[in-house]
């Protein structure tokens, strides 16, 4: 006799899942086709039509847990083959997005950043938060060129940056552990921490966007963004210790060799957000379906570089009516983003390599990767369409 499995839907998930990028979660009529293209379905599996449809009967705690939609590099395969326009992957994007607020801490956090209306709140608030660090006005003399520390002395900088970071951290940590935890309720029972190499040089590599139809451009844009960032971040913290230990004083002539990495990481970066930003403008699709967080994720990478490269260029040209309040309005983006990481599509790094990592092993024995394995991914409805409060098992 089949047991008899009671649905609870979370109405209020399906509606977050809706405006979220998720609008035509009603399309799918669970035809099959999204993961009969996906190279992570399997038969047992079928990835992302389960994801999709626990969606469509609001089963929030199943998929908060799920490993696929971390998975998932949103290469968009999926949504070009889609015979109803039903768009898996914005779907999928949306059931991340609504994974980041419910285990974001403190979880407010996550509901507000994602909001429209708190964009501009989150930037002004940075913006403030700055000027306790600040000295003004600006002060120097005429007997040396202009430098941002008149404004925002390097000292008081790095120990208001040193603050925020340890913030995020800890935030980003007590996140991931809820993470885990869900993880291991859904069934993925892998070893994180022997796997997250190998995780990390995928993730680098970004090996699996290279076999995907609709999603070429983008891997390119995704690069460029990924090591020129992290590129910029090592030059400034080699940097710091360079300044700490007294082997040099800022600004760096321009052929010093860590200036001119950082200027090509900077070009790098700047690059791959236009590439990101014109491959979502130019498809419509896209440029429909995207959501206020695709947007204001976007915005704050674009504004970053162009602020950044916009501030060195006003230095270099001793323009004191523009350099201080450039570097300015670009101080205030990078502590945007970076307060803003664990509620933001920023933390998708930290989520995917701690999925990758839990599934890694079981990858690599079934040469597919692991969606899912046992727990409550079992309780699945049969058929298509919304709930209409139970679903039977056969």
């Amino acid at each position: 006799m089949a047991d008899a499995l009671t649905i609870q839907p979370d109405l209020e998930f399906i509606r977050e899942v809706t405006e979220n990028s998720g609008g035509d979660l009603k399309k799918c009529m669970q035809c099959a086709t999204c993961s009969a293209v996906c190279s992570l379905s399997t038969e047992s599996r079928p990835f992302p039509r389960q994801q999709v449809l626990k969606a469509q009967w609001g089963m929030s705690e199943q998929l908060t847990g799920d490993p696929a939609i971390w998975l998932c590099h949103d290469c968009g395969d999926c949504t070009a083959r889609c015979p109803r326009g039903a768009r898996p992957s914005a779907v999928m994007d949306a059931l991340r997005m609504a994974a980041i607020r419910r285990l974001a801490f403190p979880r407010f956090m996550g509901s507000m950043i994602g909001r429209r209306e708190n964009g501009a709140i989150m930037f002004l608030f940075s913006a403030l938060l700055l000027l306790s660090v600040a000295k003004l006005p600006a002060f120097h003399t005429a007997a040396r060129p202009l430098i941002f520390a008149d404004m925002f002395p390097v000292s008081r900088l790095e120990m208001f940056f040193y603050i925020v970071s340890a913030f995020v951290v800890l935030v980003l940590a007590i996140s991931a552990a809820r993470f885990i935890k869900e993880l291991r309720s859904a069934g993925a029972r892998g070893a994180i921490l022997p796997s997250l190499l190998p995780a990390l040089i995928e993730i680098f590599l970004h090996r699996r966007f290279a076999g995907c139809e609709a999603g070429k451009v983008r891997r390119w844009g995704h690069l460029g963004v990924l090591f020129g960032f992290i590129g910029l971040a090592t030059a400034s913290t080699v940097l710091g210790v360079e300044m700490h230990l007294g082997w040099m004083v800022t600004p760096m002539p321009l052929l010093y060799p860590l200036k001119m990495i950082a200027n090509l990481c900077a070009v790098v970066f700047a690059v791959g957000v236009s590439i990101l930003i014109w491959n979502r403008l130019a498809d419509r699709e896209k440029r429909v379906g995207s959501s206020f967080c695709d947007w204001y994720f976007l915005s704050l990478l674009g504004g970053i570089g162009l602020t950044g490269i916009l501030s060195e260029t006003l230095r270099l040209a001793q323009s004191p009516d523009w350099m201080y309040s450039i570097y300015y309005i670009h101080l205030s983006l990078v502590l945007t983003l970076f307060l803003s990481t664990p509620y933001s599509k920023f933390v998708h790094f930290l989520y995917r390599t701690i999925a990758m990592a839990a599934t890694w092993q079981e990858s690599k024995s079934t040469g597919r990767v692991q969606l899912a394995a046992g727990g409550p991914d079992a309780a699945l409805p049969e058929g298509p369409g919304l709930p209409h409060a139970i679903g039977m098992r056969s």
